[in-house]
């Protein structure tokens, strides 16, 4: 089902780049906020109260699908509001219990429901199981990926040019993986490791929905499949002392609120992608890499970083592939059922080849 007009709600510096790229690969764009960006932008804006079902589904009346770049409380709501009117849905979270709900919708959507477009859950998630493919028996797959700045300061060496609220629950809500064949939670930010990406050191943990639904899709076919956050050394051990021994996991408002005043995002940002499979071919052991860092470029005339180009693109790829049929029109749609290839060959998707523009 073939579709153009698509409304993008929450024009924060990820819904206007969305929400640009699709105007530019030629949708036609509808931007919706709270508050109407006071900037000119190329596609038609409007402000709405977002978090009001009645209004949400007003707003959905003239529109094909719709992307969600709000935060991940309000997406149940718009999720909902979307199966209603018989739309496609897309959004960016990492957050379980929503795309539990959604997966449910989705047995009698009429229109597709994609949650988990973004970078992790998304991305890195066809990257894994795009290397799983390649093997006759594979015994692994390992992701990881950290935004971060360019030019660390401080004992934490971060800034948080995500959403503080997701940071959190990433760092504090159980994870899951496939461990020896078997289904399993584990408590975030342990498993810890070193990884070195062009020649720079960094730590990796355990955090929450990166995996996206693979835990589903790969059990009986990988024996180990896990998901970890990237950072510098040094900064799992203060964030389980923040958390933990500071009690900050109770009061998780508090502690976005503290952690954003005392690391406020940068420009001069990095993002690293370190997805490693391993497993049998012709009975020979082999091991599959991909490894990334993709930096701050130029889109649409302007300079945007790296969290917001590759979040922003990996979503917009999806759309564009599911506007050319290439993907489902209805159901569910699982992000590691989509092919590395194919996705890189969308005219968004290409930016992930080098992290040059593709356009």
């Amino acid at each position: 089902m073939s579709f153009d007009r698509i409304a993008v709600l929450g024009l924060g510096k990820i819904g206007r780049l969305a929400a640009t790229l699709l105007h530019e690969g030629g949708f036609d764009v509808l931007g919706i906020d709270i508050q109407a960006p006071t900037e000119s932008l190329p596609f038609q804006c409007m402000s709405g109260d977002v978090s009001d079902p009645t209004t949400i589904g007003e707003l959905l009346s003239s529109v094909e699908a719709v992307l969600s770049c709000l935060p991940y409380h309000l997406n149940i709501g718009l999720a909902r509001a979307a199966h209603l009117a018989g739309i496609h849905y897309f959004d960016l979270t990492e957050d379980v219990p929503t795309t539990n709900f959604i997966i449910e919708l989705s047995k009698n959507a009429r229109g597709l429901m994609a949650p988990q477009c973004g970078l992790a859950p998304g991305f890195v998630g066809i990257v894994g199981s795009s290397l799983a493919d390649g093997f006759d028996k594979c015994r692994s797959i390992r992701m990881r990926v950290g935004a971060l700045p360019q030019h660390p300061t401080g004992l934490l060496g971060y800034a948080f040019n995500w959403s503080p609220e997701g940071v959190v629950n990433e760092y504090l809500n159980d994870c899951e993986v496939i461990e020896g064949g078997i289904r399993k939670l584990v408590s975030p930010m342990e498993w810890h490791e070193t990884i070195y990406v062009e020649g720079v050191k960094l730590e990796a943990f355990t955090t929450s929905g990166g995996l996206g639904t693979m835990c589903d899709t790969m059990l009986g076919k990988v024996e180990n499949l896990d998901y970890k956050t990237m950072r510098y050394p040094g900064h799992m051990d203060l964030m389980n002392f923040f958390f933990h021994e500071l009690l900050m996991r109770d009061r998780r408002k508090l502690a976005g609120e503290i952690l954003t005043n005392a690391k406020p995002p940068v420009e001069d940002d990095v993002v690293y992608v370190h997805v490693a499979a391993e497993g049998t071919e012709n009975g020979n052991l082999r091991r599959k890499e991909f490894v990334r860092a993709y930096y701050p470029i130029e889109i649409a005339g302007a300079r945007r970083t790296a969290i917001a180009w590759t979040t922003s693109a990996s979503v917009v790829a999806v759309i564009e592939m599911v506007r050319e049929d290439l993907l489902p029109s209805t159901g569910f749609l699982h992000q590691e059922y989509i092919p590395l290839e194919m996705f890189l060959n969308t005219p968004t998707g290409s930016l992930f080849k080098t992290g040059a523009p593709g356009r």
